[in-house]
């Protein structure tokens, strides 16, 4: 069975643990960061960043409501981006979306593909990178490092199925105080190995409503990967005609030049 984690956003403080832990285990540098109008210090995922915590504000009925949200990769159960890596650097075990970086050649396909739009360049190693649900740690009997380190319950980790079976029960007992409480991520993208339970619709805590892989990466992997050989070849078949009638072109103009100008 395929493991996963549950983040119960109704549990999350803010406390930014899990993002120390991520930085720690993993050895990733700190990063400059400055007020911009909200709590939130980390903005967004870069190339040293794998997971942060959102801090999205509304105003409701006339009091500041706090939607707190851990985000990292999702882990999708059919990744778009391990589709169409070109290098074959990302594959799946035991759950996680794991990234082979002998194998990355920094394409950023996987970037673009993502439906989440998870994964940053590091320039650095000029990688792609990503959480990797501390699979080596997994791999050891060991939970992964921001699951460790939370202090509210907010992350669990296990199989997905059970963790599945927690969060509907969860939700459930949160139904009559938030209405709109639902799971995110049972079915969302095709599913996903990081499931959420949320208090209220996904965007409140700026996650994607429906995402969905573009249309674009759609056709790369239907029409262009699997044909990229023959299109190279056909495109370079059509750079050596189109040199070749480019010169036959200028030297059959150029003899009818000298033609007119000896009569």
């Amino acid at each position: 069975m395929a493991k996963g984690y549950l983040v119960d956003t109704t549990k999350c403080i803010g406390c930014r643990g899990c993002v120390v832990a991520c930085k720690n285990w993993n050895q990733l540098p700190a990063e400059p960061t400055g007020f911009k109008g909200t709590y939130q210090t980390v903005a967004d995922f870069s190339g040293n960043t794998f997971t942060y915590i959102g801090f999205n504000e509304y105003e409701e009925n006339g009091q500041l409501k706090w939607y707190f949200t851990k985000r990292q990769c999702m882990h999708c159960l059919d990744p778009a981006c391990m589709k169409v890596c070109p290098q074959k650097a990302i594959s799946i075990v035991d759950g996680a979306v794991v990234r082979d970086y002998g194998k990355c050649a920094g394409c950023q396909y996987c970037a673009s593909a993502c439906p989440f739009h998870v994964p940053r360049y590091n320039t650095k190693i000029n990688k792609e990178t990503k959480c990797s649900m501390c699979a080596e740690r997994v791999a050891e009997g060991m939970l992964p490092a921001c699951v460790k380190a939370c202090v509210t319950g907010a992350l669990q980790f296990g199989e997905r199925d059970e963790l599945l079976a927690i969060a509907k029960e969860r939700v459930n007992a949160l139904k009559a105080e938030y209405p709109n409480a639902r799971v995110y991520g049972e079915n969302d993208a095709g599913g996903t190995s990081v499931l959420y339970v949320l208090a209220d619709v996904p965007s409140k805590y700026g996650l994607p409503e429906n995402p969905q892989v573009s249309a674009l990466t759609t056709a790369w992997q239907k029409y262009v990967k699997p044909y990229g050989p023959w299109l190279i070849a056909l495109t370079a078949a059509g750079s050596i005609l189109s040199f070749f009638s480019t010169r036959l072109l200028k030297v059959g103009q150029r003899a009818h030049e000298e033609e007119s100008l000896h009569g």
